[in-house]
């Protein structure tokens, strides 16, 4: 159990958790992927310029115990599908630190109702009573944003602040050190990480953003889920329940 998740911890604890660095809140598995200017120069610059942005009264989301949240929920080495976005949700209430995901008691955005459908148009499955992605990371899909903060009502406040290097030098290392993985690229941002990818050791599916502007441009009918199951099965690893 993490931390954060018990609302009942003594408030030092309580303190300490959102008080430690960037660097010591990474989860450790994915923390030994880094490479050493990640590590030594760009956390501590992002860390700088994150307390900046506190300090003049920026509302950071979402909260900082849930930054690495897609991380703590799966380790390296039991991903099996890779699910890029690009920012948290700058709704305050919404976003829990897994792309896409959003907390149980919040109404779905459009992106994600749209998942869902092509979801239930795809495998045959009803929609999901609540938005909360948590299952799917139990499972071993990463649902990583490419940049892990945002400004409340500010969509893509901290892009190019440092977050991608991090995020690249993730989906560089799972490339590399593993096999037969699945990465879902929607939209054209996600779809610029492609280089990142080897497609002969990798499935890469690569479809238009499920966002209301672009979901008639060839996201339904698209079927990355059972895509994505069939790619698993044949390199012999467990489907994920996606219902």
């Amino acid at each position: 159990m993490r931390l954060d998740d018990n609302p009942g911890l003594p408030p030092l604890i309580q303190t300490r958790v959102e008080t430690l660095s960037l660097l010591d809140s990474f989860p450790p598995a994915w923390r030994a992927l880094l490479p050493e200017p990640v590590v030594t120069e760009t956390l501590p610059k992002l860390e700088q310029r994150l307390a900046q942005a506190q300090a003049a009264g920026a509302h950071i989301l979402p909260p900082r115990r849930d930054w690495f949240n897609a991380l703590s929920l799966v380790a390296p080495g039991d991903v099996k599908v890779v699910i890029l976005g690009q920012d948290p949700y700058p709704t305050a209430g919404n976003a829990h630190g897994l792309a896409f995901s959003v907390t149980r008691q919040t109404k779905l955005p459009s992106s994600l109702q749209n998942i869902f459908k092509e979801l239930s148009s795809d495998l045959g499955v009803p929609p999901p009573a609540h938005g909360d992605l948590t299952d799917w990371a139990h499972q071993g899909v990463l649902l990583l944003n490419t940049v892990l903060t945002v400004e409340e009502g500010r969509a893509h406040a901290h892009k190019n602040w440092g977050w991608e290097k991090v995020t690249d030098a993730i989906i560089a290392a799972l490339a590399r050190d593993h096999e037969g993985l699945v990465f879902i690229l929607w939209g054209g941002y996600a779809q610029k990480k492609s280089p990142l990818i080897d497609p002969a050791r990798h499935l890469i599916i690569k479809e238009v953003h499920p966002s209301g502007l672009s979901v008639y441009r060839g996201f339904w009918g698209s079927k990355p889920f059972s895509k994505a199951n069939a790619y698993l099965l044949a390199q012999g690893k467990t489907p994920v329940r996606w219902a």
